[in-house]
C-alpha cells in the first residue's frame, strides 16, 4: 500500500482545525464514474467545498491520498460520525454511469470489476492499521456510510455497498471487516494469507503544525525532542533549537513538503540515505559569500522519524561528545565544529533561539543510553519479520524473512539490530531478548 500525504489546506473543513477522539471508521464511496483520486484532491482543494473526508483511495493504482490529519473533523458523514470517526472514499470505475440513485449501467464489467476490487483491498490494509494505531475492534468500530445512516449518525446513502451489489462484487460489510482483522494479524486479505501489511504514515506531519503560533509549534517541538532524548541522549534544547533555526518554525519548503526539520541532506558524512528524497534550492557560505545551490535531502514520513534521524547522525564520530552532553553551549559548538553549517554565527543563533524559548527547561537529565552488550541472541516469533537492508522502515527491504528462530545481534541502532549472518536488519520491536 503506497500513502501520499496531500492535505486539502485550503477545504474550508481543514481550515475549520476541529480534533476529535477517533472512536471509529467509516468506508465510502465516492458516487460518480471518477477513478483518479488525484481529481478529487485537485477539485476539493477549496474553500467552496463543504466536504472532506481524510483519505481518497485510488482506483486506478490502490495508491491511497490522505486529505485530512487523522484525528482531524471531517465533514464526510453528514452527522454526528463527523465528531468520532475517520472518513476513508473509494473512487468508483470509469466504466459505469448512474441512471437513477444509486442505480447504474455498466460498460466493461472487468475494467470496473478490477477497479473495485483494487479499493477495496487497498481499504482493508488502511482500515487494520489505522485500527492498529487507534485500538479499534474492527468488529464494531467500522461502518459503512450505509450502516451510518441506519444508526442514525450520517446522511441516507446506500455506498459503499451499492456498489459491491450492482457489480457482483459478493463484498459485504461484514466480510470487510473480517478481512481487516485478518490483515490486522499481519497478512492481506488476499486467499493466501501471506502478504504483510505495509504501515502508513501516522506521526506528526510539518504540514499540520505548521499552521500553529509559533509558542504552540515549539511547545510542539519541544516534547517530541524530549521524547527522543530519552533514548538518543542529545539535549532536548538542541534538537529543538536546531529544528527552529533550521526550518523556520516547521514552515520551510523542506519541513512542510518532507518533514525534514534539520536540513539533513540526502548524503551526509559518508551515509548514503535509502528513503525518499526532496529537492531543493539552498544557500550555502563559502569564504564568507552566500551561494544558492540545488541540492537533495532526506524526505520522512513523519516529524519524528527526522527527529531520530538527526539524533543518529549527532552520535557519529564526526560529533563526538554531543551524545551524553549535558551543557547546551558545549554542545551546540561541537556541533558547529563538525561542520554541520557552514553559517558562522550558527551557534550564537542556536543560543538565542534557546533563550528566546527558555529551551533549557526541556532537558532532564542526561546520560548515555543503556545498551546490551553486544553480541547478544534474541528470539522471533513471527514468520514474517522482514529483514532491511539498513535500521528502519526507509530502508529497503532485502525479499527475505527472518523466519522464527534464535538470531545473533552484532549491532544496534534505535530499535533496530544487524544480523550476524550479515543477511541485514530487523526491527528488534518484534524479538524478544534471551
Amino acid at each position: 500500500m503506497n500513502v501520499v500525504t496531500s492535505l486539502l489546506t485550503n477545504n474550508a473543513c481543514y481550515q475549520a482545525w476541529g480534533k476529535i477522539i477517533v472512536r471509529g471508521l467509516m468506508l465510502h464511496s465516492v458516487g460518480c464514474p471518477q477513478p483518479s483520486a488525484q481529481a478529487f484532491v485537485r477539485s476539493w482543494d477549496n474553500g467552496s467545498v463543504q466536504a472532506c473526508v481524510h483519505a481518497f483511495i485510488d482506483g486506478l493504482t490502490g495508491t491511497v491520498y490522505q486529505t485530512l490529519p487523522w484525528d482531524h473533523r471531517g465533514w464526510h458523514a453528514g452527522g454526528a460520525a463527523n465528531d468520532t470517526h475517520i472518513g476513508v472514499e473509494m473512487c468508483e470505475p470509469a466504466t459505469i454511469r448512474y441512471t437513477s440513485g444509486s442505480s447504474f449501467t455498466v460498460s466493461d464489467y472487468a475494467d470496473a470489476r478490477a477497479c473495485v476490487r483494487r479499493t477495496y483491498e487497498a481499504a482493508v490494509e488502511l482500515f487494520a492499521e489505522l485500527c492498529r494505531v487507534y485500538g479499534l475492534n474492527p468488529k464494531t468500530a467500522i461502518l459503512s456510510h450505509s450502516e451510518g445512516y441506519k444508526r442514525g449518525v450520517a446522511t441516507n446513502h446506500g455506498d459503499p455497498e451499492h456498489l459491491w451489489n450492482g457489480l457482483g462484487m459478493g463484498y459485504t460489510m461484514d466480510g470487510f471487516r473480517a478481512d481487516v482483522e485478518a490483515a490486522m494479524g499481519g497478512h492481506k486479505a488476499d486467499g493466501t494469507g501471506r502478504a504483510t501489511v505495509i504501515p502508513i504514515l501516522t506521526g506528526t506531519q510539518a504540514a499540520d503544525i505548521s499552521r500553529l503560533s509559533e509558542s504552540e509549534i515549539v511547545e510542539r517541538l519541544g516534547r517530541l525532542c524530549q521524547e527522543d532524548a530519552r533514548t538518543s541522549g542529545i539535549l532536548a534544547s538542541v534538537s529543538t533549537a536546531q529544528a527552529i533555526l533550521e526550518s523556520n518554525y516547521a514552515r520551510s519548503i523542506l519541513a512542510t513538503g518532507g518533514n525534514n526539520l534539520f536540513g539533513m541532506k540526502l548524503t551526509l558524512s559518508g551515509q548514503t540515505w535509502q528513503g525518499d528524497v526532496f529537492t531543493k534550492e539552498t544557500i550555502e557560505i563559502y569564504d564568507g559569500k552566500a551561494t544558492t545551490v540545488k541540492a537533495e535531502f532526506r524526505k520522512y514520513p513523519c516529524i519524528e522519524d527526522s527527529i531520530a534521524d538527526h539524533s543518529r547522525y549527532l552520535s557519529i564520530d564526526r560529533y563526538k561528545g554531543v551524545k551524553g552532553c549535558k551543557d547546551f553551549q558545549t554542545a551546540v559548538s561541537l556541533i558547529k565544529a563538525g561542520g554541520y553549517a557552514t553559517d558562522p554565527n550558527y551557534v550564537t543563533k542556536l543560543c538565542a533561539v534557546r533563550d528566546k524559548w527558555r529551551l533549557g527547561d526541556l532537558d532532564e537529565p542526561v546520560s548515555e543510553p543503556e545498551t546490551k552488550a553486544l553480541p547478544y541472541t534474541v528470539r522471533v516469533t513471527a514468520s514474517d519479520l522482514r529483514i532491511r537492508t539498513g535500521p528502519g522502515v526507509n530502508w529497503p527491504w532485502t525479499g527475505r524473512y527472518t523466519g522464527q528462530g534464535i538470531f545473533t545481534i552484532t549491532e544496534e541502532i534505535g530499535n533496530w539490530g544487524c544480523l550476524k549472518s550479515g543477511a541485514g536488519w530487523i526491527c528488534l520491536d518484534y524479538a524478544e531478548t534471551i
